[in-house]
């Protein structure tokens, strides 16, 4: 199969860990190991507002309160203290290069973190120049693992399921990508092996 497109998924897969980027967060606030992930994938108001907020019904700044609230921090900035951590995943980044360069379209596909007052994407240089196409869930009004965002992405690339790959650390993002007949890839801990896997789908056979 000759792939024509490249979906990736942005925390965790164009970036470091999150999990890492998180647990060094609670480091420099001074929080009890585990309070952040408690309050973004336990305490209801947590799940409640990033949720809102990965689809526009939240601002930023609505989830900097509610996040700082439940934490006892100060709420000003929070996102661009809470992902101060993250950096991006060179192999992974410079096999998404590679793949352009071989003539293959990439886009990147990513439940949103707000893009105001702190845009993430920007300030690790992923932005518009970067990709063929941004999916943004923020903008598109649905997250992941909704099929409507894959369906968006194809539609972003003008490429058909069959012809894309998509990579996404979380596992449940993947089943509604194969659905359209995507192929996918788990990302997992090795970014090395994903940049092989990578190389080995869209570079060697474009060459």
């Amino acid at each position: 199969m000759t792939y024509r497109g490249l979906i990736l998924d942005f925390g965790g897969v164009l970036t470091t860990r999150m999990r890492l980027n998180g647990q060094a967060f609670e480091r420099s606030e001074g929080l009890e190991p585990g309070a952040y992930f408690h309050a973004l994938d336990e305490h209801p108001e947590g799940v409640r507002i990033y949720a809102d907020l990965e689809v526009g019904r939240a601002t930023q700044t609505e989830w900097n309160q509610v996040i700082g609230n439940i934490l006892g921090i100060d709420p000003t900035d929070l996102m661009r203290r809470a992902l101060a951590n993250l950096r991006p995943e060179a192999a992974i980044v410079a096999a998404a290069q590679r793949a352009r360069e071989a003539g293959v379209k990439v886009a990147l596909l990513s439940n949103s973190f707000g893009l105001e007052p702190f845009n993430p994407y920007v300030e690790l240089g992923m932005w518009e120049d970067a990709f063929d196409a941004l999916i943004l869930s923020e903008i598109e009004k649905v997250r992941k693992p909704s099929p409507a965002i894959y369906q968006r992405a194809l539609d972003a690339l003008g490429l058909s399921g069959p012809e894309c790959v998509f990579v996404d650390d979380h596992a449940q993002n993947l089943p509604p990508a194969e659905a359209l007949g995507i192929h996918t890839i788990h990302h997992t801990d090795n970014p090395d092996a994903t940049a092989a896997q990578l190389d080995a789908l869209l570079v060697r056979a474009a060459a």
